[in-house]
């Protein structure tokens, strides 16, 4: 579903991305793990529309999408749950999924409701609380939801289990399995490494902008170099 190839990005000087190239199959959950400042983040932005890209192609299901703007990627299928949850605080949990759906109408509207309370029930029950009063492991339950609302057939999750307890990263990843058994396949990018890896079905290691480490995610999860750089093995 989506290729990337010798993909280059930069801030100002400083060239965050240097000809990084994968693969994500369809139905499937690859992982991208790596360190602080590895350029993790700038590639799913890069992916999602919102970092523009110095040089490299980003092919979507075929169709080149390396400078097709943000709003059209969405219009695709492709959604971004962002690094940090940025929900909108003061808005209720309800309206902050509906913006999610900003593109679709009514009755798709009220399907993608029921289809994330479903998902995470705690937020049926929270629906009309603001959105700044829910903890960390709900407001991440909520980015992840908003992003569903468009109904993505590709999903990108940046840092999901980022500054939440163990027993909420186990419910982040299950609910990520979740979606790959619906058929939407996931760009998981994580410092969670170990838990990453041994959900992905492929997963690619960055190191200062460049892919240094690739193959299946149990094959990584055993390899080595893997265990000793990024599992603390």
């Amino acid at each position: 579903m989506l290729e990337v190839a010798d993909l280059r990005s930069a801030y100002g000087r400083i060239l965050a991305l240097k000809g990084v190239s994968l693969r994500a199959g369809a139905g499937e959950i690859t992982a991208i793990v790596g360190g602080n400042g590895a350029g993790k983040t700038t590639l799913l932005r890069c992916l999602s529309g919102v970092q523009p890209v110095s040089g490299g192609r980003i092919s979507y299901d075929g169709a080149d999408i390396t400078h097709l703007s943000a709003h059209r990627r969405v219009a695709a299928g492709i959604a971004q749950s962002p690094e940090g949850r940025q929900v909108f605080g003061p808005l209720s949990v309800e309206d902050n999924l509906r913006l999610g759906a900003f593109r679709r109408g009514r009755s798709e509207t009220a399907d993608g409701l029921e289809r994330v309370f479903a998902m995470f029930p705690i937020l049926r029950e929270k629906r009309a609380l603001p959105a700044a009063g829910l903890s960390g492991g709900q407001q991440q339950m909520l980015a992840i939801g908003r992003a569903l609302m468009s109904r993505p057939r590709l999903l990108l999750l940046d840092e999901p289990s980022m500054g939440l307890a163990p027993v909420l990263v186990d419910q982040i990843l299950d609910a990520v399995v979740a979606l790959r058994r619906d058929g939407v396949t996931v760009l998981l990018v994580e410092q969670n490494a170990s838990a990453a890896l041994a959900v992905a079905d492929r997963g690619y290691v960055i190191e200062t902008g460049r892919i240094a480490h690739e193959g299946t995610g149990r094959a990584l999860l055993h390899d080595p170099a893997v265990r000793e750089a990024y599992l603390g093995v």
